[in-house]
């Protein structure tokens, strides 16, 4: 039966739904620098982590917005991206840098530049909570929680996004997490790697969609390949370009080289990396950065795509380890086009100094350059002596 208004309960529920579509994919995308943390549904849940499910978005190979219409030409502006390790501003109560965080980052601030800067918060930003170490004696265990107001050093330094997938954001339990995730809501600083969360930001009219992964609770499941490729390929379908993180390896001075096979530290399944970054690469990811064994790794390209299994340390005010490998970072600085072509890259190098801070210098180019001819011979990054980062077959 027909009634008012010439169409049927059905037709009226499918345009109803195409409308939703359309609002969804419109509203997560207006403005200039407009970030979207969600999977497909644009709504973060309690602790900021988003829903699985959701709307489906065409490839972006397709030319076809959601309404089947073809899509205006992809933009020809590049995209500037910046990339560093682990990020712990010291650790209530007394590890605490000095003048309250405000110059901590002035070193290398300079460095922290481009249209997308990304670092691995190692930790949580909270007063509160129950900390995972307080009935734990083990040497091993390590919770760290700095000042929520710490949020505003982290983006006045230039990030513009931070990844929250990895084993320290639950520090704090489900407190820490939400007080986390508010004090970098509350300066406008996005997050990603929460479970199904993709989390976008507008570059010159250029969507550029970030996914974190881990192998820890709450977090996008560095271990589930198939599920990695899924998120990874709903993100290439919603965006221009797809950047992945993984915290992932085991830790240790001595494990700067890339193993093959699942990795493990403390009995922990720390993932296989290299065939995860495979992976979300043969599922859309144009570029692969990595953190999680507080060394710095090799680079390799696959498929013309740059993949930094780590970038170590960048910053761990007296709370990790110091010293030869511990304390060589760096900045990854690299410029891909709107299609995900590699334009070109450089490695800046830095360096912790006592207590934990970062400044320019240091070791990480001969390191990297190193490691990554051993671990991935003809598929090696070239790293020259200034940092400049080379495909191997250019």
């Amino acid at each position: 039966m027909i009634r008012s208004g010439g169409h049927s309960p059905q037709q009226r529920r499918e345009r109803l739904t195409a409308v939703r579509r359309h609002l969804l994919f419109t509203l997560g995308l207006v403005g200039a620098g407009a970030v979207v943390a969600a999977a497909c549904v644009f709504r973060a849940g309690p602790d900021g982590a988003a829903p699985t499910g959701g709307a489906e978005f065409p490839r972006r190979t397709t030319g076809l917005t959601v309404s089947g219409a073809p899509a205006p030409p992809r933009p020809a502006s590049d995209v500037r991206i910046a990339s560093v390790g682990d990020v712990v501003m010291g650790s209530l109560p007394d590890a605490l840098p000095p003048d309250g965080g405000a110059s901590f980052f002035d070193p290398v601030d300079d460095l922290l530049t481009g249209d997308v800067v990304l670092g691995n918060l190692e930790g949580t930003l909270t007063t509160g909570g129950s900390g995972k170490c307080d009935d734990n004696d083990s040497p091993n265990c390590f919770a760290f929680h700095a000042p929520p107001s710490y949020g505003r050093w982290f983006k006045k330094a230039g990030f513009t996004v931070m990844n929250v997938a990895n084993n320290h954001i639950d520090d704090f339990g489900a407190e820490g997490r939400r007080e986390t995730f508010a004090a970098l809501r509350s300066v406008n600083l996005p997050f990603t790697g929460r479970l199904g969360q993709i989390t976008i930001q507008r570059v010159h009219g250029i969507r550029v969609a970030l996914i974190g992964f881990a192998p820890d609770r709450g977090s996008n499941d560095l271990t589930d390949i198939p599920a990695a490729k899924r998120l990874t390929a709903r993100a290439a379908r919603m965006a221009d370009l797809v950047i992945v993180t993984m915290h992932a390896g085991a830790e240790g001075s001595d494990r700067t080289h890339v193993e093959p096979g699942t990795e493990y530290f403390l009995g922990e399944d720390r993932g296989d990396s290299y065939r995860f970054s495979h992976a979300v690469i043969d599922a859309g990811a144009d570029l692969v950065v990595g953190s999680g064994p507080h060394v710095m790794r090799g680079m390799e390209f696959y498929k013309g795509r740059l993949i930094a299994y780590s970038l170590g340390n960048f910053a761990a005010y007296e709370v990790l380890g110091l010293g030869g490998a511990l304390s060589t970072s760096g900045v990854l600085q690299v410029t891909l086009r709107a299609d995900g072509t590699y334009v070109s890259g450089h490695l800046r190098p830095t360096r912790l100094v006592e207590p934990g801070t970062p400044e320019p210098g240091g070791e990480a180019i001969d390191l990297v350059s190193s490691v990554s001819e051993e671990d991935f011979g003809s598929h090696a990054a070239r790293i020259s002596a200034d940092g400049t980062i080379q495909r191997p077959y250019d």
